[in-house]
């Protein structure tokens, strides 16, 4: 990617944004600069935007870079935000002690302030602003242990695809960016979090009782087998979050959560690799921006498609 210079300003969506110290390396290991981040988010912005648009964010910033020191995790709207950066100021969740105002990413021009603040992985709610006690998401997280196989990993990923399929509901994959997949559910946002993990619990206990040397569902991290998928549907919930579709993730390479196609996923079953965390890194700032290019965002390609959750638990009564 072409490097910016050390300080300047862009107008987007008729907003000015200043963008400072392009040329700070953030993935040392690799050579990304800040710059290479604001370009990335630039050049999918038409794509990201619509999972985050009407969403409290939370950005997970790296100023001095992904090496030298922790993330830090802002959900509150940072005292010199422009006043043209969307907001949304939301109630206490559990755990939070006060209300938080969150930047609201609607427009490019926000995106860019965003990248400009160093925030490589950016965080959504389950559910927006206008709907925030109703997810329009349910996300379920699989996460491989450290000797599991890519083909174990796809296996289950599409045996997820499969039960889902069986009481009528089409899921979508992504990679977590990091060595897992997620599998989600898009929602009609009219049932409340209890129902939406409910339902995800179910459909983990459904898919560990298919594949029960496959999977596990030990939330504690030393009693898990180190070759098998974790099934965590814990993740569900009013003011927890996930990574955002096309997200840049903090780690070497600069890895994406990538939007696939469930043939992506199939190719992974056909595959010899001992573990999962090369395959995850083939989709980065990178290669990212030309496959939208070539290929648009394999969600829209797969058929997004909203689901009502009646029809489903009727069906998995009789089927599960």
């Amino acid at each position: 990617m072409a490097r910016k210079s050390a300080e300047t300003a862009v107008v987007v969506d008729g907003q000015s944004v200043k963008l400072t110290n392009q040329d700070k390396v953030l993935f040392p290991a690799d050579g990304y600069t800040k710059g290479d981040l604001v370009a990335y988010y630039r050049a999918v912005a038409p794509a990201i935007l619509p999972y985050l648009r009407d969403n409290p964010l939370t950005m997970e910033r790296y100023p001095d870079g992904i090496d030298v020191a922790r993330g830090i995790w802002e959900k509150q709207l940072p005292k010199y935000a422009p006043d043209w950066v969307n907001r949304a100021t939301i109630a206490p969740s559990t755990g939070e002690p006060r209300k938080v105002t969150y930047v609201v990413c609607d427009d490019e021009a926000t995106l860019v302030w965003v990248a400009n603040l160093a925030a490589i992985t950016l965080h959504i709610w389950y559910s927006r602003v206008t709907t925030i006690d109703v997810p329009d998401v349910i996300l379920l997280d699989l996460d491989p242990g450290e000797r599991c196989p890519l083909a174990r990993l796809a296996k289950v990923a599409l045996a997820f695809r499969e039960e889902l399929g069986n009481v009528g509901i089409v899921p979508v994959v992504k990679t977590t960016g990091g060595m897992g997949l997620h599998v989600i559910v898009p929602l009609e946002p009219r049932y409340d979090y209890d129902v939406a993990k409910a339902f995800a619990e179910l459909a983990a206990r459904r898919v560990h009782t298919v594949l029960p040397k496959d999977t596990t569902l030990e939330r504690t991290i030393a009693r898990r087998p180190d070759d098998v998928v974790y099934l965590d549907w814990v993740q569900v919930g009013k003011g927890k979050t996930y990574v955002a579709p096309f997200s840049v993730r903090a780690r070497d390479g600069a890895p994406v959560s990538m939007p696939l196609a469930w043939a992506d996923v199939e190719a992974m079953r056909r595959k010899r690799a001992p573990e999962t965390t090369r395959e995850m890194r083939r989709w980065s700032i990178a290669n990212v921006p030309g496959l939208l290019a070539e290929h648009g965002d394999p969600w829209k390609n797969e058929g997004w498609t909203p689901h009502a959750l009646e029809g489903a638990l009727t069906k998995a009564r009789s089927l599960w």
